[in-house]
């Protein structure tokens, strides 16, 4: 936790649109200090894959945030479908619906799918941002979309 406190407390960050924290699943130390140190944070999106042993984290962390009083902007199902580069076909290799049937049942939005794709791998290793260098990928079309939704959540579109 002083890490944490020590990272957001003395790293001149300027001004921000956005600080986004990516964080391990589930409900550990590292999402319950952030939570807690930062009182005025607009709000957590819970990234998740479709898997049900997967959810098993989804709901505990949305049940902390809410314990918390922490806004729960909505979930995102990630690895949402793989579509083969060669032959077209998508084949759901961790399952489809996961992210949205949990965010139904936690009375949450669903924010969107973004499926696989290798480039996102490839590009990431090249330090580059994948949305900026496949802008008509479905990845990216997917992605922005989603950015678009928290963006008019918190009043910023």
């Amino acid at each position: 936790m002083r890490a944490i406190e020590q990272f957001l407390s003395e790293v001149v960050w300027g001004y921000l649109d956005f600080l986004i924290i990516d964080l391990p699943p589930g409900t550990g130390d590292e999402p319950l200090s952030i939570m807690q140190l930062i009182p005025d944070m607009s709000g957590v999106v819970i990234v998740t894959t479709p898997q049900e042993v997967a959810l098993l984290d989804v709901r505990k962390a949305v049940n902390m945030a809410k314990k918390l009083n922490v806004r729960v902007l909505g979930i995102i199902e990630n690895m949402a479908g793989f579509t083969c580069p060669k032959c077209g076909e998508t084949t759901y290799i961790f399952g489809v619906g996961g992210g949205e049937k949990a965010a139904k049942e936690l009375d949450i939005p669903f924010l969107g799918r973004l499926p696989i794709d290798v480039r996102v791998r490839e590009v990431s290793d090249e330090g580059k941002p994948f949305v900026l260098e496949h802008r008509e990928s479905e990845v990216s079309k997917a992605f922005m979309e989603i950015v678009e939704k928290i963006e008019r959540d918190l009043g910023l579109a």
